[in-house]
């Protein structure tokens, strides 16, 4: 099992990496052939698109991952199933699309939504083709297509761009992306939909799946009101700049963040009854995560205006403070996606789903708050609740694994120090350093990279151990029992 979790976020990372690699640098170049406002357009519907791929997508997925023993008839079934969600879902935002339009006051987002809305037919197909990827650990596969479609779709967007296509552009990328990675998937991955549906397997799908669906449902409702608020009390083109801002550290964490996630829920589940397997699992998984992802983000914090200068250019520099302030928020993650996947794993979804009601009643509160006080204060409050909640992840595996809160920061805490004290010395070396853009901004992430190796060397990091155990070889990894 350790090898094959090795391998599967050794897949899974080139997978993220590779693709949205590839998509950041389309992002970068679309940014300067497109306008803040375009940006912000497109950003409003994709708010719509998400909330009903939640519904499409969420729910079956994880339960045809978590679920004992699934057979090709549960795997077609909900891939039957799922479009004709996809159908329904589309039917409705067919129908709401005046209304978005009149709402926002935008005239383009009538067309816009009902063209885009498209992407619900291969989406489905998707969510059951990596379902299967992820019970059978045949990320390899997913590599691959992720890869093809990314540059498929990066060449189509950058091309209408140049040829003034403008918000469609963006469009096309979205279209083009989801039906490639479709086609692609039924190539390089082993299952194919057979012609086979039964209610039986929906019903008992449904009866973990369902919680599951309400969670993500509540979460992505929860998390798109920042941008829905933005979009109607601000303009589009403070929702343009946030999400420029929110862009760079987004990358990062659902990169190595879902890599972890797509991992570690089969992993999990492998080990479901023996709570200290999955406690030592879960353990490993915080300290790994957190020293992956904490020196990027803390890095990133610590580079932002020159990156933004360097890859954005002038006129995107407003979106500096949005962008250290998500690094922020983002930071908390590894904390809840081991929690919450470690609580999938054991068939607890109706916890998964009371952590959520929880959760969104304190970010309520919060939004309430922070609406009156301008888009900064109120993504501020959003970081502050983002480390709130990481008690509320954590408080289910006290009682299940024994492993809470306090000892998940005191794993946690190593990483931490190492990366803030690495963010200082980038953050002082930027003020110091004149010059290019560029040149200042190579300097500073070697320089970055180097002192973090360095402090976990010298502190003899268990995670820098582990993970220059795996580069040496295998059978290098897991000397201490953590």
């Amino acid at each position: 099992m350790k090898q094959k979790v090795i391998a599967g976020l050794f897949w899974k990372i080139l997978e993220n990496g590779g693709s949205q690699g590839i998509q950041f640098v389309v992002a970068i170049i679309l940014a300067r052939l497109l306008t803040r406002s375009e940006y912000g357009t497109v950003g409003i519907i994709m708010i719509f698109i998400t909330i009903a791929n939640v519904i499409v997508q969420n729910g079956f997925s994880t339960a045809l991952i978590q679920r004992q023993k699934a057979d090709e008839t549960d795997f077609s079934s909900v891939c039957y199933f799922s479009l004709g969600a996809a159908l329904a879902m589309y039917g409705i935002l067919w129908g709401l699309a005046p209304q978005i339009a009149d709402f926002y006051e935008i005239e383009d987002l009538l067309k816009i939504v009902r063209v885009l809305a498209l992407v619900l037919f291969p989406g489905a197909v998707i969510s059951v083709q990596t379902a299967w990827v992820s019970r059978q650990m045949e990320f390899k596969g997913v590599f691959l297509s992720t890869f093809a479609a990314s540059v498929i779709s990066g060449i189509v967007s950058i091309y209408m761009a140049y040829e003034g296509f403008g918000v469609w552009a963006m469009v096309g990328q979205q279209l083009t992306y989801y039906v490639s990675l479709m086609l692609v998937l039924f190539v390089t991955v082993s299952w194919k939909p057979a012609f086979l549906f039964a209610w039986k397997s929906i019903r008992e799908l449904l009866g973990f799946g369902w919680k599951l669906l309400a969670a993500s449902l509540i979460d992505t409702l929860f998390n798109n009101l920042y941008g829905l608020i933005m979009g109607k009390i601000y303009n589009e083109e403070v929702l343009g700049i946030y999400n420029r801002g929110e862009q760079f550290p987004k990358l990062i964490v659902s990169n190595l963040g879902a890599a972890i996630q797509s991992v570690l829920l089969p992993a999990f589940s492998s080990r479901q009854g023996d709570a200290q397997a999955m406690r030592h699992m879960l353990r490993r998984a915080v300290r790994l995560s957190s020293f992956l992802v904490l020196p990027m983000l803390f890095g990133l914090c610590a580079v932002a205006d020159t990156l933004v200068m360097a890859l954005l250019g002038e006129k995107w520099m407003a979106c500096v403070p949005y962008l250290r302030i998500m690094c922020v928020a983002y930071s908390f993650w590894p904390i809840h996606i081991t929690n919450l996947q470690a609580i999938n794993a054991a068939g607890r979804s109706d916890m998964f789903l009371k952590l959520e009601i929880v959760k969104k009643a304190m970010g309520l509160m919060g939004l309430g708050v922070g609406i009156w006080f301008g888009p900064l204060v109120l993504i501020s409050i959003k970081a502050g609740l983002d480390f709130l909640t990481t008690f509320v992840n954590a408080w289910p595996n006290k009682k299940l694994l024994g492993y809470g809160i306090f000892s998940q920061w005191a794993d946690i805490l190593p990483s931490a120090a190492a990366s803030l004290a690495m963010g200082a010395a980038v953050y002082g070396l930027g003020l110091m350093l004149p010059g290019s853009p560029w040149i200042k901004l190579g300097i500073q992430v070697i320089c970055g990279a180097g002192i973090y190796v360095l402090l976990a060397a010298a502190f003899r990091l268990e995670s820098f151990e582990d993970v220059m155990g795996l580069i040496k070889g295998p059978g290098k990894t897991g000397k201490r029992n953590g």
